[in-house]
């Protein structure tokens, strides 16, 4: 504790208690070090505080109008180190947590619940975004953690959570549908549906390295309707796997005939001094 709070509180408990003694006592001193304490006080400020008896101690007008305050800073620190110890104890807290819609949909809640057992008075706030609105918001302190692809930003300490396979998703009928893997090339026979936001997605990186340009009839962020425009026999597209599951919808997904994949994990700012919350929410990460 701050020497000076020590200070303020000696000066409160020996007011309270009227005596140096029954200060001293309560606060673990000795009686001439709680006396030494409040004469340092009155020698900084320059003031007496109190009038010292053979009856006891009494306040001075000084000290009656600076009580008041002195009793605010050591009622405010016993409030600070409350809530230290609840945060310690992780009966409260905020995790604030950025992810990718397929994240948020099927690996949050298993991960949520069963963090929830253990400590159920930890809120969330959730941020939905793409891969660099996530990388961002972490970098700025927006979340504390985030699903992302990775590797990220260099600046910012990740956990590897799994590779997430990349499938061409067709529909039904679709003229390759009973093919066992997609070849590379025919995927600049069809019309194509890229999803893709901010940047080069996945699936724009694989063209890149493949040497492809696709015919690109539809682009957008949103999973679903990528996966319903399949449905409708608009094109074809390649998904993750994660967005497939689970694949309740009349089309069919086919491994690439050189398979591709996407490295997906967790990123914060610095692991080693992040809220308590955040830390033990990582040990659940097993849990999606």
């Amino acid at each position: 504790m701050d020497m000076n709070l020590q200070k303020y509180r000696a000066f409160v408990k020996t007011v309270e208690y009227g005596s140096f003694t029954k200060a001293a006592e309560l606060l673990n001193y000795s009686q001439s070090g709680i006396s030494r304490m409040i004469g340092d006080l009155e020698k900084e400020w320059g003031i007496t505080l109190l009038e010292r008896g053979r009856s006891g101690v009494r306040l001075t007008s000084d000290g009656l109008k600076l009580l008041p305050f002195a009793q605010n800073l050591c009622r405010e620190w016993d409030q600070l180190q409350m809530q230290v110890d609840e945060l310690k104890g992780l009966r409260s807290g905020l995790i604030r947590i950025g992810a990718f819609s397929s994240a948020a949909t099927h690996w949050l809640p298993k991960i949520i619940k069963e963090f929830q057992r253990d400590y159920p008075n930890i809120d969330y706030e959730l941020l939905l975004g793409d891969y660099t609105e996530i990388e961002n918001w972490i970098a700025e302190g927006r979340i504390d953690c985030g699903f992302l692809r990775i590797p990220t930003l260099p600046e910012l300490d990740t956990v590897f959570l799994e590779q997430d396979e990349l499938l061409v998703v067709l529909a039904e009928d679709h003229p390759l549908a009973a093919c066992a893997a997609f070849p590379i090339q025919a995927l600049s026979d069809y019309p194509f549906l890229l999803l893709e936001k901010n940047g080069k997605s996945d699936v724009s990186q694989l063209f890149d390295r493949w040497g492809i340009t696709p015919h690109i009839h539809f682009t957008t962020w949103d999973d679903y309707a990528v996966l319903s425009m399949v449905e409708s026999g608009l094109g074809i597209s390649i998904l993750p796997q994660l967005i497939l599951q689970p694949l309740n919808r009349p089309i069919v997904a086919k491994p690439l005939e050189v398979p591709a994949y996407r490295k997906l994990g967790l990123a914060l700012r610095d692991k080693k001094n992040a809220p308590l919350a955040v830390k033990r929410f990582l040990d659940y990460l097993s849990y999606r």
